[in-house]
């Protein structure tokens, strides 16, 4: 059993703590949040994962987790703060400097650092290890120095955590050894062994790749509509290709890696990073186009109502990280259309507790996020409801089919034309 100081209880770090705790070792989790801190000391858990809270009350009742504002001594130390963009779009490693810093005078020969935050490349070798070489020790020799960047999906992280490949990226090869002992006691998945820059590049790689092409889909789509062309079913026929596999089109892009790890790259160099820099400029820029279509359908209609469905930035989840439905709702307002909201998920501000409320005397729903529940909502009888009954479905998750010549128009992104008239 190891002693483990795991920093920052967010999205990762919370459930990196408590598959570390079931898994034998003595954990302690570290946060500047009071609030939060409180919280957890009082056995809730705020993040809706799948069995977090189950996993978590099992390992406090074994006294196998504890949880404190600062650092202590540990055998083990894992940041996984968050690393946002600055106004630049550079990273901003502040937290992860800030967090490394408060390690500092902790640190003993043989202890083993881990930065599971994302972090732009060479910035283990270059930033972080002088950092700690400058309280007298030499990484590789006599302490341990490692990027093991997540790779797990929101909704799906306790069990990806376990099942999911893990890539280790040692600043040496002793490093990587050292980080993958550590994660062989939970990771069922393959370990796989690198150098830190290596896996920070390969972390930011992957999910440039998904920001890459589904730019390349949400620009088809606009050119389809440019050229009255049906984007949906273009789009259907291509992937009955051997060796073509579209995105689905939609609003934007969200959330804490798509949304963000591209412009890592783009900062180490931008002059080449140009198909980088066009997915995220065109990606940027689907909720102002979502905006542009809603003002379409709803022409000179004035003091118009949507009833928005969905704002985190994906299906079944509470968050709402870089979430394009927040700025479609903000450009919404600035063109002086009344907005109301429903999100089973979230509790926001404005956020309804009944979808009927929501769409009482709605000229249009828009819906922003795919959610199970929206997939299956009888929009008929919603219909009934509204002022105008018109559906916008930016996620395509409506069967059209089902409500062939019927009391309410059904519109999707790719195909603004309505369906069935």
């Amino acid at each position: 059993m190891k002693k483990v100081c795991v920093l920052g209880l967010g999205y990762i770090g919370l459930p990196t703590a408590v598959i570390l705790a079931l898994n034998g070792q003595q954990v302690i989790g570290v946060d500047n949040d009071f609030k939060l801190l409180e919280k957890l000391n009082k056995g809730e858990v705020n993040n809706e994962e799948p069995d977090l809270a189950y996993f978590f009350k099992q390992v406090i009742k074994e006294g196998r987790l504890s949880f404190s504002h600062s650092p202590a001594a540990a055998d083990v130390f894992i940041i996984a703060v968050p690393t946002p963009n600055k106004d630049d779009k550079s990273s901003d490693l502040s937290f992860v400097f800030d967090a490394l810093n408060s390690i500092l005078p902790y640190l003993a020969p043989e202890n083993l650092v881990i930065i599971e935050s994302t972090i732009p490349p060479q910035t283990c070798d270059r930033l972080i290890k002088p950092i700690i070489e400058k309280v007298r020790f030499i990484v590789g020799e006599n302490i341990y120095l490692a990027h093991c960047p997540e790779r797990v999906l929101p909704g799906q992280i306790m069990e990806e955590l376990i099942k999911n490949n893990r890539i280790i990226g040692g600043c040496t090869p002793k490093c990587s050894k050292a980080a993958a002992e550590i994660y062989q006691t939970f990771v069922k998945g393959e370990i796989m062994e690198t150098d830190a820059a290596t896996a920070e590049m390969t972390k930011l790689m992957e999910n440039t790749f998904r920001d890459v092409n589904i730019a390349l889909v949400n620009e088809l789509v606009k050119i389809c509509d440019y050229l009255e062309i049906n984007a949906l079913k273009a789009i259907e026929l291509a992937n009955k290709h051997p060796r073509v596999s579209f995105h689905k089109p939609g609003p934007g892009v969200g959330g804490h890696c798509l949304a963000i790890d591209p412009y890592f790259i783009i900062e180490k160099a931008p002059h080449l990073a140009r198909i980088i820099s066009d997915a995220r400029n065109i990606n940027r820029s689907m909720p102002a186009y979502i905006v542009d279509r809603v003002k379409i359908l709803l022409g000179s209609k004035k003091s118009a109502r949507i009833a928005v469905l969905g704002v985190s930035y994906k299906g079944n989840i509470d968050d709402i990280r870089e979430s394009p439905a927040l700025e479609i709702i903000s450009l919404l307002k600035k063109e002086n259309f009344y907005i109301s909201i429903y999100d089973p998920y979230v509790q926001i501000k404005g956020n309804e507790k009944d979808i009927n409320l929501a769409v009482q005397g709605a000229d249009l729903i828009l819906i922003l996020t795919d959610h199970n529940e929206f997939l299956h909502l009888d929009y008929k009888l919603l219909a009934k409801k509204m002022r105008t009954p018109m559906v916008f479905d930016t996620r395509n998750i409506i069967n059209a089919e089902d409500y062939a010549c019927s009391e309410i128009r059904i519109y999707k992104l790719g195909n603004v034309i309505p369906v069935y008239e």
